[in-house]
């Protein structure tokens, strides 16, 4: 039964993590294309504030995550090899929440260089990475 709830809970907090995941370059999108500097500092006080609050509904995500692999053994074994590719993806969306805290921190800072079109297609990156983690946990097809 506590299983079904870590399940549950880790569900809440990766889909709640990828809500931000999702959000937070479309203000960037917005940061790159506006000029004025009142209007800026607003969208760097709610990029702020949604990069912390995403960092936070990480930690939870992948603790649980964890707790699943390590605690109940869910993906370990032989003819688990979704799961190791589960796993990188894992590692990949970490690694795309990082480059966005290096972005914001480059707003911040006034030494933004990139356009609001690598912006646009930096974006997309999440729905790639959500919709392989769940095609390998749904499908588990290796």
């Amino acid at each position: 039964m506590l299983m079904l709830w870590v399940k549950a809970l880790h569900i809440v907090f990766v889909t709640s993590w990828f809500a931000g995941l999702f959000y937070l370059p479309r203000i960037y999108v917005n940061l790159a294309q506006q000029t004025d500097p009142g209007a800026q500092a607003c969208l760097l006080g709610m990029a702020r504030r949604l990069y912390r609050f995403t960092s936070v509904l990480a930690f939870p995500a992948v603790l649980l995550g964890l707790w699943l692999f390590l605690g109940y053994g869910i993906g370990m074994g032989p003819g688990n090899g979704w799961m190791h590719a589960k796993l990188l993806m894992v590692v990949l969306v970490i690694g795309y929440h990082h480059a966005c805290g290096v972005m914001l921190r480059k707003f911040e800072q006034g030494r933004n260089t990139r356009s609001h079109t690598f912006y646009r297609w930096f974006n997309e990156i999440p729905n790639v990475l959500l919709l392989l983690v769940v095609a390998l946990v749904v499908v588990k097809p290796f």
